[in-house]
């Protein structure tokens, strides 16, 4: 298979099978991948012909693993369109893009073990904590294109969030600088920093719920930064409900009481226009987080009720 116009890290990742994804960035970082002598960036892109060197590599038990097939059954039936080119899955919450690093599989190691025959490779990347649409490319063509229609904004990527906080306006855009940091054990975090690269996220206000200071957000991406939704929203007071990681000193879990038990955050759509027609994907809110919505409207409409006897 080609490798001409892939990035070393997704080439690696791909020709590396069982090697955990924490190991082939360690080696990257630190140098000792090099691609025609010189040392090679996780974003440098093959040309043919290209030689790629790694270091010899010692596999422990964090290898992953592949699933059963009760795991496997149950991911088929979050499968929302499987066809010539492409499949998109409905990833659930709790299920990481890849293996490694500790758990014994990842949506792409499912996704191969489900479809054997196909040669599949990850179109994108979500957070493991967040649900919704993940695209998978059946053939090296198709990949190519839909990674180059990702970086030409070509693709419309709409999310779901709720978020604590109520802004003073019904739509705005965030627009700053974010920067990856490698933090001890192999934790990733990102920050806003005027090194970091540039990213775009669009807000649209689509419910308020003054009652426990929230609101439910649309946001469609201008770029597709790690963690961008998560990380902009935090830089204006507007934290994500239920993340541990970038709540901005409250209470991450302050919708517990409402049945909230993880990051309300939902990759709902996915449009883009090839040379054959125009394609659209959807996939509605898990039945957890719209139970979450439930309870806050009707916590709303009891307190607007109060409101109006009063």
């Amino acid at each position: 298979m080609s490798a001409d116009g892939q990035r070393v890290d997704n080439y690696l990742l791909r020709v590396l099978k069982g090697v955990p994804r924490s190991l082939v960035y360690r080696i990257l970082r630190s140098g000792e991948v090099r691609v025609n002598g010189s040392r090679a960036k996780p974003e440098r892109r093959l040309a043919s012909g290209d030689n790629v060197r790694v270091p010899p590599l010692r596999l422990g038990e964090s290898v992953a693993k592949t699933p059963e097939t009760g795991q496997i059954d149950w991911l088929a039936q979050h499968v929302l369109a499987d066809e010539r080119d492409i499949i998109v899955l409905n990833k659930p919450s709790g299920l990481a893009s890849h293996g490694g690093s500790g758990l014994s599989f990842g949506a792409i190691e499912a996704m191969r073990a489900l479809y054997p025959n196909d040669t599949l490779e990850l179109v994108h990347r979500l957070d493991r904590d967040t649900s919704g649409l993940l695209l998978f490319a059946k053939k090296r063509s198709a990949l190519t294109q839909l990674q180059t229609l990702m970086r030409e904004g070509g693709i419309r990527k709409v999310y779901l969030a709720l978020a604590h906080g109520l802004p003073a306006k019904d739509r705005f855009e965030v627009s700053l600088k974010l920067k990856k940091f490698d933090l001890a054990g192999g934790e990733r975090i990102v920050k806003v920093s005027d090194a970091g690269k540039p990213a775009l996220s669009y807000f649209r206000v689509l419910e308020r719920f003054p009652a426990n200071n929230a609101c439910l957000l649309e946001v469609t991406l201008g770029t597709g930064r790690t963690h961008q939704i998560r990380v902009h929203a935090q830089a204006v007071d507007l934290p994500l409900a239920g993340d541990d990681k970038y709540h901005g000193g409250l209470d991450p879990r302050g919708l517990s009481a409402l049945g909230l038990k993880r990051l309300f955050l939902h990759a709902h759509s996915l449009r883009w226009r090839d040379a054959e027609q125009e394609r659209r994907y959807q996939a509605e809110l898990p039945d957890d987080l719209l139970q979450v919505l439930q309870r806050l409207r009707q916590r709303a409409a009891a307190t607007q009720a109060a409101s109006d006897k009063s």
